[in-house]
């Protein structure tokens, strides 16, 4: 008699806000390792009340609400890799990084710290805290120009700017740096991959004119994150997940959805839930 197959999954964990509007924190971080093949868990950090036009209230969720969740989530599903968005508070910061201090798997880190209108969203001793705790644990770290800006003291808005603040950003103690060029002022943009010991890598894409762009941040370090999951090496990881991103925001690019910055359309190309035989 022949037994029936079983199989694995690859599995991600969110640890981010919320954004009822669908379009970022960790409703795009669902779509996104979705529509990767993956299966998604959440963790949620804080609950903002948003839409495509702002963040109009953040209301905190307990600290102890958070060890909680992480607690039935990691007593039931072990993830394959880990992304961790919005942090908001230092009473979070020194709770994620001691619970994830034993954790055997990948973590992307999107340090979520300015809005779109270039606002902090958090305190400069939270900012301090991320750097100190959360920063080493990270595999890898995803910051806009914005908030290099804020993590190195000065404006980085071009790309050799990005190259003397990426190599700072390792000395500060991080394993890698992914500097996202979205918001640089030309055509063709730039994102740099930073390893120790390796020259930065360059990822190259032109510009879509497009206002489609909200959850654009979030949705590509849980992308990142799904490939890593898969067993996917973190240069080509980010490879995939910004041809990902790119490829999400051309197709959202016609859509009208809400009366502000619209999302991704993150099921361009859906893939079905990957399944591995297990023995």
């Amino acid at each position: 008699m022949t037994k029936d197959k079983k199989y694995r999954v690859p599995t991600v964990l969110s640890i981010a806000g919320f954004d009822g509007s669908g379009g970022a924190g960790i409703q795009a971080d669902t779509k996104t390792i979705s529509a990767l093949g993956c299966y998604a868990m959440n963790v949620l950090t804080a609950l903002p009340v948003q839409n495509t036009q702002g963040v109009r209230n953040i209301y905190e969720i307990p600290t102890n609400a958070v060890r909680d969740q992480l607690d039935a989530i990691f007593d039931d599903i072990y993830p394959d890799a880990i992304k961790i968005g919005m942090v908001h508070n230092i009473e979070l910061v020194e709770l994620i990084s001691a619970y994830l201090k034993e954790y055997k798997g990948p973590i992307v880190f999107d340090p979520v710290m300015v809005s779109t209108s270039g606002h902090k969203l958090i305190h400069d001793d939270t900012i301090q805290a991320c750097i100190e705790l959360l920063f080493p644990l990270a595999t890898l770290i995803t910051p806009n120009l914005d908030e290099v800006s804020v993590l190195v003291g000065e404006v980085i808005d071009n790309v050799e700017r990005m190259k003397k603040a990426g190599n700072s950003l390792l000395a500060k103690g991080c394993q890698s740096v992914l500097i996202k060029g979205g918001h640089l002022q030309s055509q063709e943009l730039t994102s740099l991959l930073f390893q120790h010991k390796n020259p930065p890598i360059e990822f190259k894409s032109q510009k879509i004119n497009s206002k489609n762009t909200h959850g654009s941040g979030c949705s590509l370090s849980s992308a990142i994150a799904s490939h890593l999951a898969q067993g996917v090496g973190l240069d080509s990881a980010v490879d995939f997940a910004l041809t990902y991103i790119h490829a999400a925001i051309a197709g959202s690019k016609d859509l009208v959805i809400g009366k502000g910055n619209g999302p991704l359309n993150h099921f361009h190309n859906p893939i079905k839930l990957i399944q591995y035989e297990l023995d």
